[in-house]
């Protein structure tokens, strides 16, 4: 038997703006995990890394 969840007694306060940006930050990082070398960290230093990172972001933005 499935039981129901009762609705909140008081709607928590919930910053517009706020919200559409931190989608925008997770829907990024989840298409940076579809390029293999960044989501695995092939890069042994973190400056590569960066690098890396940077340049998907780069080629994210332009598509």
């Amino acid at each position: 038997m499935r039981f129901r969840k009762r609705a909140r007694a008081r709607k928590r306060a919930q910053n517009v703006h706020l919200y559409k940006s931190r989608h925008l930050i997770e829907h990024l990082f989840c298409k940076l995990k579809q390029y293999r070398a960044i989501a695995t960290r092939y890069d042994k230093t973190a400056q590569n890394f960066l690098a890396a990172v940077y340049l998907v972001s780069c080629i994210i933005w332009l598509h």
